[in-house]
């Protein structure tokens, strides 16, 4: 590509399927009110359209549907072309996507002749047709029309005249965009390149869309590849959500289109840069909203898309970050994290404890007591690379001190089955923590689903003077690894929390013993809330 002025960039446009496609992957099950806040997101980062759902497949996308909807991004309703043997006006499915309050309308249609002798067992005449026809009743009722070309590149590889002529038929009806699904995720992005070519000497590139999913892990590069080609509308989801291994991953494509030289000189976007700064947020609210884990290692937004755990990486990163980073972390609401962990040098241990803005000096002898210390806990199966709050108490406990804002004096765990007041057969968990604060003692007893939740719980009932400070700590995942088989097993619990400002972190407790394991991360995830929310000690 070459390079291009500012006022001479071509315009990309961007279709989120998150709430359509999205809503395919296993697990993931949207409400009305989950899909209204992802629309906000959406809106938020400013891509051009939102599917929001298929109107008549279900109550929710139904109910969605029934009013219009306030969105800077055009709301698009996703529905079946008319069927063979009907006419427009008399299928239900064409009449409920009229009938729906969508900005936008998207057809799917097979492009593929073997689908449609197979699948729909009608004839490429007919197909052709239903294309035709329903695109027309779209444009005709004022519709934007959209045509998603199911199993085109399969289809276009056996038999090419007729998956041209389904993209021709789309354009000629008036569909503002044809868009090329690599519906079984099987295309190579150099062939992505050669066929999007092909179908843009016949149909105009600026009405050209890529739907491409991600079963060969191509699917962000197949859409880069398509509009190379000349597409310029890239379908796609926020976290690559979708059917079987997912879609096109919008948090890894926006990044690249803005932020990488031959893509942000020769394209805009409906996304600016301080956007594009939230799209870390974005992609981790939908998780959180979803209650999935966030995938560490995602590019741009993962935790550890900008971690450096080696210590000769580190000390060039404290150099010069461009030593080791592709892009700044900030530029997409990412942050530096230079790990410490067994392998870590005197830069790791320096990077990260500023980081977490605890003071030293950099001469401070204690620096390599500190490492040592962490070395020697590491060979004990703590895991300080992904405990942060964990590494900041021992720290500062080493480096300056920690106030003893509590004290558990015992603590005792029953698991009990028993039959409930139904008669039912239940497993019950139950806690009770006795805790010193200053001069006055709380005892505290909760039920759980299992003797950890019931001990969390317990901890956190009432710590006193302590207890708004902690009011909106949660626990936000649970991790437990064995290090070592036989009876002996030493366990580790990694345990993340947030709070009401969003801010997470995560904490680690190692024993051969789950419970106290668990109990030592909790604490520790209680002291660091404590400590960062500035109690008094």
């Amino acid at each position: 590509m070459t390079a291009a002025s500012p006022a001479a960039r071509e315009r990309l446009y961007l279709f989120d399927t998150t709430l359509r496609d999205g809503a395919q992957t296993n697990g993931v099950d949207f409400t009305l009110a989950d899909k209204l806040n992802v629309i906000g997101l959406l809106n938020r980062l400013g891509v051009d359209y939102v599917e929001a759902g298929y109107p008549g497949a279900n109550p929710t996308d139904t109910q969605l549907f029934a009013q219009k909807r306030p969105s800077a991004a055009r709301v698009t309703a996703f529905g079946m072309t008319k069927r063979a043997g009907r006419s427009v006006s008399n299928d239900p499915g064409v009449a409920a996507l009229l009938a729906a309050e969508a900005d936008a309308i998207c057809f799917v249609a097979k492009a593929s002749a073997f689908q449609v002798r197979v699948a729909l067992e009608t004839t490429e005449e007919e197909n052709l047709a239903s294309i035709r026809e329903s695109v027309a009743a779209a444009v005709a009722a004022g519709r934007e029309a959209l045509v998603d070309c199911e199993h085109f590149f399969d289809g276009f590889k056996e038999n090419p005249d007729f998956a041209l002529a389904c993209a021709e038929a789309a354009y000629q009806a008036g569909a503002r965009w044809v868009v090329l699904c690599d519906t079984n995720g099987g295309t190579l992005p150099h062939e992505v390149e050669a066929i999007v070519a092909r179908v843009t000497a016949r149909v105009p590139g600026s009405h050209v869309g890529i739907h491409a999913h991600n079963d060969t892990e191509q699917a962000v590069a197949n859409s880069l590849a398509a509009v190379r080609a000349g597409a310029r509308q890239i379908q796609g989801t926020l976290n690559g959500l979708g059917e079987r291994c997912g879609n096109a991953n919008l948090c890894s494509l926006i990044p690249t289109l803005l932020l990488k030289g031959d893509y942000a000189e020769r394209f805009e976007t409906g996304v600016s840069r301080e956007a594009l700064a939230e799209i870390g947020v974005v992609s981790r609210t939908l998780d959180e909203m979803l209650n999935r884990s966030p995938d560490r290692h995602a590019p741009y937004v993962g935790e550890s898309a900008f971690a450096t755990k080696a210590g000769i990486h580190a000390s060039a990163i404290l150099k010069d970050p461009a030593t080791y980073e592709h892009v700044p972390p900030e530029a997409v609401g990412n942050q530096r994290r230079v790990l410490v962990s067994d392998q870590a040098g005197r830069s790791n241990v320096l990077a990260e404890l500023e980081r977490l803005g605890v003071p030293v000096d950099r001469a401070d002898p204690r620096l390599a007591r500190l490492l040592d210390e962490v070395k020697e806990r590491e060979a004990l199966g703590y895991a300080y690379e992904a405990a942060d709050a964990s590494f900041a108490l021992l720290a500062r406990r080493m480096l300056h001190s920690v106030p003893d804002f509590f004290t558990v004096e015992r603590f005792s765990v029953k698991v009990e089955r028993r039959y409930n007041a139904k008669g039912e057969m239940t497993t019950v968990a139950e806690a009770i923590v006795k805790v010193r604060v200053g001069d006055e003692v709380f005892i505290s007893a909760a039920e759980g689903n299992g003797p950890v939740n019931a001990l969390d719980v317990a901890l956190r009932k009432d710590l006193g003077k302590y207890q708004p400070y902690i009011a909106g700590l949660r626990l936000t995942d649970y991790r437990v690894r064995i290090l070592n088989g036989g009876t002996e097993a030493v366990t580790r619990v990694l345990v993340e929390s947030t709070d009401e400002s969003g801010a997470r972190w995560t904490t680690v407790g190692v024993s051969p013993n789950i419970i106290d394991a668990s109990f030592e991360a909790l604490l520790d995830s209680i002291t660091w809330q404590l400590l960062r929310s500035g109690a008094p000690g």
